[in-house]
């Protein structure tokens, strides 16, 4: 039990004494009451809101109950003093030993500091990238591949469980436009003059060994045959070629999902056909005609009956159709389907979607809600496009890739750590720009070198203090004052950053606090640069040495906790 969560449970305790007293009524909802960090520092430690959210419910003036919980936390050992602030604030400054032993905690937790029970080993179902598989990955797809690694990380680390999907489009008119140009790099390696790509096919290089593949297998066999004897056979080939390549640049980042999941098969189980009939049977479904666009009318629209889902009922602007007047079902339809059939494996659903996609949230969230009756919580998260650049300007698309940059052009280039480190450095539905000299600059305004240049210091410190001599057998943590303490109050926040940051589904806020630890151990180290008496090594002071060390190496441990969240390695040296 880390510190906030053990204040919480005084909290809870103090709340309970006040009921058993009579002076707060029993049933009380407590799911708003909360133990942070006060904004300004120089009010305490700990905050709680406490009386401000039990007050009304309880028919109290929020002051006269904020005494009362204060005069119950006072009491703990723990507690130097506690105060209220404003209408009914609570805050509390603890012991200086609270903090050592928070500090002792750090180390004697390691790698689990920080890991939490808040999932409760909820299934979630996190599916990512989730890109057409008509070529290798490119820079379009690394931040929701980083964004929804990093996201399925962190609520494993709060504990739950995580499927890491993806969903293979394989059944639309993409991979047809896929399996056609494959042929014609078959056609190629047997031999033939195929010219220049005609526009509408893929152009990449990346078919050429494709193509050259479908030679050795099948020789001519299909050099002149009609498209429909060749097209099925060339695109599920193709698709696995690609699937190939695919995992392998995911594997470049450390991108490994659990779950392939194929849109193809999925329709040729039947699957959107059980969706459908669900939803008809709950008069969710209806055979109706859509309303004529807004605008001018176009000359060929005609009104057509069509299975319509009533999206309406939750929160859409309009009914929206699962089938096209074809017969073949809709991007939606799809979707719907395969939702469904994600749900009777998780919990809660996540998907991770390029801002582009937007427009859809509304219907989709909306249907799941209807498949699953309200019990399956489904977020959705909007990843906004990367801006490449170079010295400031547009970096150029690569020929052999087809009009684009691939993902691991870039990986090579700058390292996998720099792409993931950067790509979790704003919020995913924030714009972008990712210039190839300032992710890799030394300096504080790169966040990656910062925080990765805090843990190198980190280790080259322990690297010094063995090659000085000095062996750490027993550590003295009063050694420790108030200004190196105020290091372990930051430290000590990072299992609430990692239930928040869980909670909100939002792994950058780990970024962002990295990078505050990362600045306050700087700052701490460079005091010794001024004052002699600040360094962390003191060649003639073994026990204050290793004090310090102790704290550092604590700090080390979380930096490295965050960044193993993050899919980023902690460096030793720099």
């Amino acid at each position: 039990m880390t510190l906030y969560t053990r204040f919480a449970a005084h909290l809870d305790a103090a709340l309970d004494t006040l009921v058993a007293s009579g002076d707060l009524p029993a049933g009380l909802d407590r799911a708003a009451v909360t133990v942070e960090p006060p904004r300004d520092v120089t009010h305490g430690d700990l905050a709680t809101n406490a009386a401000m959210v039990l007050a009304k419910p309880a028919a109290t003036n929020p002051r006269a109950l904020a005494e009362k919980i204060a005069t119950e936390l006072g009491k703990l050992d723990e507690v130097e003093t506690v105060s209220v602030a404003g209408p009914g604030f609570i805050n509390l400054a603890l012991t200086e030993d609270t903090w050592r032993a928070e500090l002792s905690a750090i180390r004697d937790e390691g790698e689990d500091y920080g890991k939490s029970s808040r999932g409760k080993g909820v299934t979630v179902n996190v599916e990512y990238v989730s890109a057409n598989p008509t070529g290798p990955m490119h820079m379009g797809h690394c931040r929701g591949a980083v964004v929804g690694d990093a996201l399925a990380s962190l609520l494993e680390f709060a504990g739950h469980k995580v499927i890491r999907e993806y969903y293979v489009n394989d059944a639309g008119g993409q991979v047809d436009v896929l399996a056609r140009s494959v042929h014609l790099r078959y056609r190629e390696a047997l031999g033939n003059d195929v010219g220049e790509i005609p526009e509408g096919l893929y152009p990449g290089d990346y078919l050429v060994p494709v193509g050259q593949a479908l030679a050795r297998e099948f020789g001519d066999t299909y050099a002149d045959a009609p498209e429909a004897e060749w097209l099925a056979p060339f695109r599920k080939s193709a698709v696995a070629s690609m699937l190939v390549l695919i995992k392998a640049d995911l594997a470049l980042l450390g991108i490994h999902h659990d779950l392939f999941s194929s849109e193809a098969e999925l329709q040729a189980a039947g699957k959107p056909e059980a969706a459908e009939a669900d939803l008809r049977a709950r008069d969710l479904i209806y055979d109706g005609v859509l309303e004529a666009p807004k605008g001018e009318t176009p000359e060929d629209w005609e009104p057509v009956v069509l299975p319509l889902f009533r999206s309406t009922k939750f929160g859409d602007d309009q009914d929206r159709p699962i089938r096209k007047s074809s017969g073949e079902w809709t991007y939606f339809g799809a979707d719907l389907a395969y939702h469904y059939q994600k749900a009777q494996s998780a919990d809660a659903l996540i998907d991770i979607w390029g801002a582009d996609h937007a427009g859809t949230v509304k219907r989709i969230v909306a249907a799941v809600q209807a498949l699953t009756g309200g019990k399956t919580r489904f977020d959705v998260k909007l990843v906004q496009m990367v801006r490449l650049l170079r010295a400031g300007e547009p970096v150029k698309m690569s020929k052999r890739s087809g009009n684009f940059v691939t993902l691991a052009e870039v990986v090579n280039e700058v390292g996998k750590d720099v792409v993931r480190f950067t790509m979790l450095t704003r919020k995913s539905d924030a714009q972008m720009d990712f210039d190839f000299a300032k992710v890799v600059e030394a300096s504080k305004d790169n966040p990656v070198f910062y925080v990765q240049y805090a843990h190198a210091r980190i280790a080259s410190l322990g690297r010094k203090v063995a090659e000085a001599g000095i062996t750490c057998s027993t550590v003295d943590l009063s050694q420790l004052d108030t200004q190196e303490l105020a290091l372990v109050k930051l430290a000590a926040q990072f299992p609430r950053i990692v239930d928040t940051a869980a909670a909100a589904r939002e792994p950058h806020r780990i970024a962002f606090y990295l990078y505050d630890l990362a600045a306050a151990l700087h700052a701490a180290w460079n005091m010794g640069k001024d004052d002699a008496a600040r360094r962390f090594m003191i060649a003639d002071n073994a026990e204050l040495t290793c004090a310090r060390l102790f704290l550092a190496e604590a700090i080390g441990q979380v930096i490295r906790n965050g960044l193993g969240i993050m899919g980023v390695q902690a460096v030793q040296e720099m």
